[in-house]
């Protein structure tokens, strides 16, 4: 059975940073993702790590956000530095298990987490 369960949301104030992480099972994966849906927003790409050990970020998160992946763990991370209150929103870890077109297209990922809530005050 096919597991992405998100950890480490949370409420912190604008200028912080925080670390959220994906812990993965049930089988490999070509690609896992970090997407984020603020309320009335469609969801949008953040960073995506693939099996070539390449990383993959939009380029509004970067600079700001890192990812990185424990393969040991088999969990990847998303390391979300100045964060402002539009960071505000449920954060999702997304995988697919074959070769993609578009990285940032989340109709791509066939399995999904159930997301966890990042909210940024003022």
């Amino acid at each position: 059975q096919v597991q992405l369960v998100e950890s480490g949301g949370g409420l912190v104030q604008a200028g912080d940073s925080l670390r959220i992480s994906c812990a993965a099972s049930g089988r490999d994966f070509f690609v896992i993702g970090w997407f984020r849906q603020a309320p009335g927003k469609q969801r949008e790409f953040l960073a995506a790590f693939t099996i070539s050990r390449s990383t993959f970020y939009a380029d509004f998160v970067k600079g700001r956000f890192t990812m990185s992946r424990d393969n040991a763990k088999n969990t990847v991370s998303l390391e979300m530095n100045s964060l402002k209150p539009e960071d505000t929103a449920v954060y999702y870890c997304a995988a697919a298990p074959g070769s993609m077109t578009r990285l940032e297209d989340e109709n791509e990922y066939n399995y999904w987490g159930q997301g966890t809530q990042v909210t940024v005050s003022s």
